[in-house]
């Protein structure tokens, strides 16, 4: 009976000992998977600040033209707007006797004045589109 224990045991210690092996494979795996995983997160961290960086360069870029261009409007002086009146306003001006060359607000509205007034506006915001009218 005590051979009979004794096998016994032996077999359960066999039998822990190669669980325990196994249980020291997995661990290793686990421990591959944790340093892979954060190699993983380090290049991903990387890309992200990257292209955060990107996008910090080009919203400060747009601000800088977003302040130069009001620089510029404060100074009088329109950026990137257009400095010539189109063909048609200009006939149309002619024939209400308004000389594009010297506006002044008084002539210009009594110019105007035969004009209906969805006329009036499109001449005016013409004008303040070319920049001849401020």
């Amino acid at each position: 009976m005590q051979m009979e224990t004794n096998a016994a045991l032996e077999a359960t210690v066999e039998r822990l000992a190669a669980a325990a092996d196994l249980l020291e494979q997995a661990m290793q795996r686990l421990a591959e998977r944790q340093q892979e995983s954060e190699i993983t997160i380090g290049r991903i961290s990387a890309t992200v600040e990257a292209a955060l960086e990107d996008r910090l360069k080009a919203a400060e870029e747009k601000m800088a033209q977003l302040e130069a261009e009001a620089t510029a409007h404060v100074s009088g002086e329109p950026a990137g707007r257009r400095k010539t009146l189109p063909a048609g306003m200009s006939t149309m001006l002619a024939k209400q006797g308004v000389a594009v060359d010297s506006l002044e607000a008084g002539s210009l509205d009594a110019a105007l004045n035969g004009l209906s007034i969805e006329q009036r506006f499109a001449v005016k915001s013409q004008l303040l589109r070319s920049g001849m009218l401020a």
